[in-house]
């Protein structure tokens, strides 16, 4: 039993049948779903939620009430997420931008506007954004989230037409009317910045680009940000733990999305392919990583996982958080000799040895 620090999962309530964990104490480098990710740029990834109130039916990450492969929901520590994010940044230099993104939605953090102000305080940070797919946004709170020192929303709105809005986000209070509204207002009534982030999911919502598209040549979003473009489309991928919506023919490849947006800028007269410089993205080195794949580690468990089957470990010398998957029959507070099977980005996943 391993006792010498002091960590904290506490229960605060339940989420569609799944517990959700306040955490505090633990290291916020080292899983996928909470803390801070660093991808070898000047774009540090924060994520202080994994709650999410919509059902999307291409969702990369299964998140939302009807998820089938998760087992916890977590909401972060505060200071915490600053202090980790402060380790991030001393690596990189000035010149950041802080992305509040995640499994979740970040909007669900009940203290997401401090987050915002500490993140925007601190020396090294010029930007701070958000990602979001808009359905909590009010003008009550975009309000506090400028006066907090939010620079960007990158809006996940992925059609104009009403009843295919839903259809994609999986509920049906989704109002896609209302949040373009309140985006355009946004732009004019606001320092805001606001991006369109779609998703194209073949044979649901291509010709909803267009409208998007049209959208954007009339409000301006992106101009404030300086860039080429206010519409970035992504492209539908398959994942593992996502939802697979049923497609007429195979997912898209990249030469065929790419040949897409090509014509959508012919056709509209639209930019839409850039090169992430053209963003502000820059290369920055990434922290050190403690462990690599194939190493053999101990583990601490310190509680339940985000998916079935895992839970969460950390490192003897508590400098990342493991997901240990494979991991019945494990209790919290033993050590186990587990094998690194992934390492990547400093997100680490780990099976007992």
């Amino acid at each position: 039993m391993y006792e010498s620090r002091a960590w904290s999962l506490k229960q605060e309530g339940g989420f569609h049948g799944r517990p959700v964990y306040r955490v505090k104490g633990l290291p916020l480098i080292g899983h996928i779903a909470f803390g801070v990710i660093d991808r070898g740029t000047n774009v540090i990834q924060v994520r202080p939620s994994t709650i999410c109130p919509h059902n999307c039916i291409f969702c990369s990450v299964d998140a939302g009430p009807s998820s089938r492969t998760r087992s916890s929901e977590y909401i972060i520590d505060v200071d915490d997420l600053i202090l980790w994010f402060d380790s991030v940044a001393r690596a990189k230099g000035r010149g950041l931008e802080a992305l509040l993104d995640g499994v979740g939605e970040p909007l669900t953090h009940p203290e997401i506007t401090r987050i915002i102000a500490l993140l925007k305080e601190h020396p090294a940070v010029d930007r701070v954004a958000i990602e979001t797919h808009g359905g909590f946004l009010s003008r009550r709170l975009v309000k506090k989230l400028e006066e907090a020192g939010l620079d960007r929303i990158n809006l996940s709105i992925d059609a104009v037409d009403q009843a295919t809005a839903r259809k994609l986000v999986g509920v049906n209070w989704y109002d896609s009317q209302r949040i373009l509204h309140l985006a355009e207002w946004i732009i004019k009534e606001t320092s805001i910045d606001v991006v369109l982030t779609p998703v194209v999911v073949p044979g649901y919502n291509e010709r909803e680009m267009k409208k998007l598209i049209e959208w954007a040549k009339r409000v301006g979003p992106g101009k404030k940000s300086g860039w080429p473009t206010g519409v970035l489309i992504q492209k539908y991928e398959v994942h593992k733990y996502g939802r697979k919506p049923k497609l007429k023919g195979p997912p898209w490849s990249w030469p065929r999305f790419y040949r897409w947006l090509r014509r959508l800028e012919e056709e509209t007269g639209y930019r839409l392919i850039v090169e992430p410089r053209e963003l502000g993205f820059e290369e920055r080195p990434s922290i050190e990583k403690p462990f690599r794949e194939g190493d053999r580690v101990r583990l601490i468990v310190v509680g339940p996982g985000w998916h079935k089957g895992e839970m969460l470990a950390v490192d003897r010398g508590f400098r990342r958080v493991v997901a240990l998957v494979g991991a019945r029959g494990v209790r919290e507070g033993y050590e186990v000799v587990a094998e690194i099977i992934r390492d990547k980005d400093n997100i680490f996943m780990a099976r007992p040895w």
